[in-house]
């Protein structure tokens, strides 16, 4: 079990409240980060807080605010704005139960495994659960995270339970306005739509996100190695840009030419022995 609740609280279902713990699902500590540096001196870069004469301000005496018109601002307390968050800041009342498919995934935002806090939590945590499973329903409700009231869905996962909070509808820009003019169906010629499923088909597959690379982030480890090992760095070129496809069947076909027999990139590399070194303070 992790040391540290990213939040510890209560679940409410009717008359049913019993202790949890939410643990953040994600992780980015793998994650080279680059900071910034005076080129000169070697110094970190380091930022404060200035108004626009480029005075330092306090962190006591920074308020937030609206700007209702051009240089003027109603100001805002934390008072305020306490107020208006939910009446219970360590409860998640679920509210509402759904079908899973109802929900767009446009509208999720953070995943968050939820454990039950303590024995005392431990039946009422498993009933919520397998009836969760057993109705194929996704309970819904809301709670305040990072000083932010959002709506979270909970749902089954593995032995335990997943939450994931939901973007409010006002956040989610409307899909219409971006693809006006975009005819239903457009007249498309049936055998390309034909070799289009056959590659479909072809390349379908169960998703192993071991098989994803962020290439980003090892370009960035092998640059900081080489220069820890003071060589140049070895990286991958990067494949030719595509030119316009003039002839929509004949790409087709040939895609499905070199996709037939032939191994998929993760199963060569797969097979690749990893080379060896004792080299010192290499980035993961």
């Amino acid at each position: 079990m992790p040391q540290h609740a990213y939040w510890m609280g209560h679940i409410r279902l009717s008359l049913v409240t019993f202790p949890v713990r939410l643990y953040s699902a994600t992780s980015s500590i793998e994650k080279i980060r680059l900071h910034k540096y005076d080129r000169h001196s070697g110094q970190r870069i380091h930022y404060q807080n200035i108004n626009e004469e480029g005075e330092v301000v306090e962190a006591e005496d920074i308020i937030r605010g609206y700007e209702y018109e051009k240089g003027s601002f109603i100001p805002i307390e934390d008072e305020e704005i306490d107020k208006l968050k939910l009446e219970s800041k360590h409860t998640i009342d679920l509210v509402q139960f759904t079908d899973l498919a109802s929900i767009d995934p446009i509208y999720y935002d953070a995943p968050y495994y939820v454990a039950p806090d303590g024995e005392i939590a431990l039946d009422a945590y498993l009933t919520l659960r397998e009836a969760l499973k057993q109705s194929r329903k996704v309970a819904l409700g809301q709670i305040v995270l990072q000083n932010k009231e959002r709506i979270v869905a909970i749902k089954p996962c593995g032995k335990g339970l997943l939450m994931e909070t939901l973007r409010y509808n006002y956040e989610v820009r409307q899909a219409e306005d971006y693809f006006e003019g975009i005819e239903k169906d457009a007249g498309l010629d049936e055998e390309q739509l034909m070799l289009a499923e056959e590659l479909i088909n072809r390349k379908t597959a169960r998703f192993d996100p071991k098989k994803f690379k962020d290439l980003y982030q090892e370009g960035l480890k092998e640059i900081i190695n080489s220069k820890l090992e003071k060589r140049p760095a070895r990286l991958k070129k990067n494949a030719p840009e595509p030119g316009n496809v003039v002839n929509i069947i004949d790409a087709l076909r040939k895609s499905l030419e070199q996709s037939n027999g032939k191994k998929t990139k993760a199963q060569a590399t797969a097979r690749k022995p990893q080379r060896k070194t004792t080299r010192r303070k290499k980035v993961a």
